[in-house]
């Protein structure tokens, strides 16, 4: 069982290495899951959901723009076993912390810690799809950083509702089948319970506590091993898939920087959302229109760009002043209109040259238009372009986090050893950072 485990992941699109380190991932977790559900190895249900890479297309997503973003080869290994209760029940394999949820609409989130992601989805589903559902038991064991900006806790999040939505079937259910009808369907969904907006038929609630988007979500679901995927969101769609060039890999540098979307961090992550919807309430006030994101709101003629930049030189909201505006917006407009499919494009072309130009580009705007970016994730990217590695830039949620490089197959191993060192010199005290290699992963895989 183990070894065809093991072949499986390899035959998706996982190195060898990676296919070996989730193998005893997967062993990790089955131990709790079979000591508590009674369950055999053989009867387990199994899944690899893993985290992303957002390689363009920084707080585009939930404005309604567009990201380039593949999977990682790290994420979590899960493992579930039916309950005959409703009882959401998950453990950390590795920590060995451990929630016990009632799938109930009326739970409260509760704690600002990982469980609030699993409470999310028990009262949203709750909500959803009927009172009475199914209990489950699930374990995983993860090498996905938590709170790196890798999208630790979306990767949580699909992995508690792929169980749960198996245990009781969801996609027989009427209220799914009225509005779910693809994957990327599914991953709009996803985002909207995080969220804790409505989709569709189906109404939404409280959330996570951040306003965000499904980029995460989709790059979960929706990649291939080996691509890019262009994704531009409300809806979600998959405009273009782009396949890396041969004999190159990510490195990604963690800048121990934690990058939470919970508690105290929140208020930070969320302003970079509601500055984008204030844009957007100025631009529907002054011209009656309904656009429904501000990525609509820029497309809707060729004159909207300048005539969104000449409302916001004049008005402000009460929470955002003009200039914070103007830059979150110019920012925003750069990124998702201009950079993204520019760097789809140069990274079909294998111009990394092109494609490092444009990652300054992103860079320069999430330091001054997001005003997300620390010292670290700052001194990361420039460590890396000074050991050679040509496109860099920081991604994710920012206030910490994570910044890819895309280095060469041979030189990739001694790029990470020098990018590592080179950063603990400057930041001795950062002890939880790490450097570690990834090629594009796939997307969610079901090994049950």
């Amino acid at each position: 069982m183990t070894l065809a485990l093991e072949s499986r992941l390899a035959e998706a699109g996982l190195s060898a290495a990676e296919s070996a380190r989730k193998q005893a991932l997967f062993e990790t977790a089955d131990q709790p899951l079979v000591r508590r559900s009674g369950a055999s190895i053989g009867e387990l249900w199994r899944w690899f959901v893993p985290g992303r890479i957002e390689i363009f297309g920084k707080h585009t997503d939930y404005a309604g723009g567009r990201s380039l973003v593949c999977a990682l080869e790290r994420g979590f290994c899960v493992a579930a076993a039916p309950r005959e209760d409703a009882l959401l029940c998950v453990t950390d394999a590795l920590s060995g912390e451990r929630a016990e949820i009632p799938i109930s609409p009326e739970i409260e989130i509760g704690q600002a810690d990982w469980t609030v992601y699993p409470r999310t989805v028990a009262r949203r589903l709750a909500r959803n799809f009927g009172h009475s559902l199914a209990g489950i038991e699930i374990a995983f064991a993860s090498d996905l950083p938590r709170s790196a900006g890798l999208s630790s806790s979306s990767a949580l999040l699909v992995a508690v509702f792929t169980a749960l939505a198996r245990r009781n079937p969801l996609e027989n259910h009427a209220a799914w089948r009225g509005a779910i009808h693809t994957s990327l369907d599914l991953a709009g969904y996803l985002g909207a319970i995080e969220s804790g907006t409505g989709f569709g038929s189906l109404p939404g609630g409280e959330g996570v506590g951040t306003f965000g988007g499904s980029e995460d979500h989709a790059a979960i679901l929706c990649s291939r091993a080996g691509h890019a995927g262009l994704f531009s969101f409300c809806p979600v769609r998959l405009e273009q898939t782009i396949p890396l060039p041969e004999n190159w890999l990510f490195a990604v540098g963690v800048s121990g920087v934690v990058a939470e979307k919970t508690g105290s961090a929140r208020e930070s992550y969320n302003r970079a959302s509601l500055s984008s919807a204030a844009i957007l309430a100025l631009w529907r006030s002054a011209t009656g229109r309904a656009d429904r994101t501000l990525a609509d709101a820029v497309r809707s003629s060729p004159e909207a760009p300048e005539r969104i930049r000449e409302l916001l030189r004049r008005d402000s909201d009460a929470s955002f002043p003009s200039e914070e505006l103007l830059a979150r917006f110019d920012q925003f407009f750069d990124e998702s209109e201009s950079l993204v499919p520019a760097a789809a494009g140069a990274l079909a072309r294998g111009d990394f040259a092109s494609l490092g130009a444009l990652a300054e580009r992103s860079q320069a705007g999430a330091e001054r238009g997001l005003r997300n970016q620390v010292p670290e994730t700052i001194a990361l990217v420039q460590l890396a372009k000074e050991l050679g590695a040509i496109p860099s830039s920081a991604f994710g949620a920012g206030f910490g986090g994570s910044v890819w490089a895309l280095v060469r197959g041979g030189e990739a191993t001694e790029f990470r050893e020098q990018w590592e060192k080179a950063y603990r010199r400057n930041f001795p005290g950062a002890a939880a950072c790490q450097c570690f290699l990834t090629g594009a992963g796939p997307a969610l895989l079901d090994l049950s």
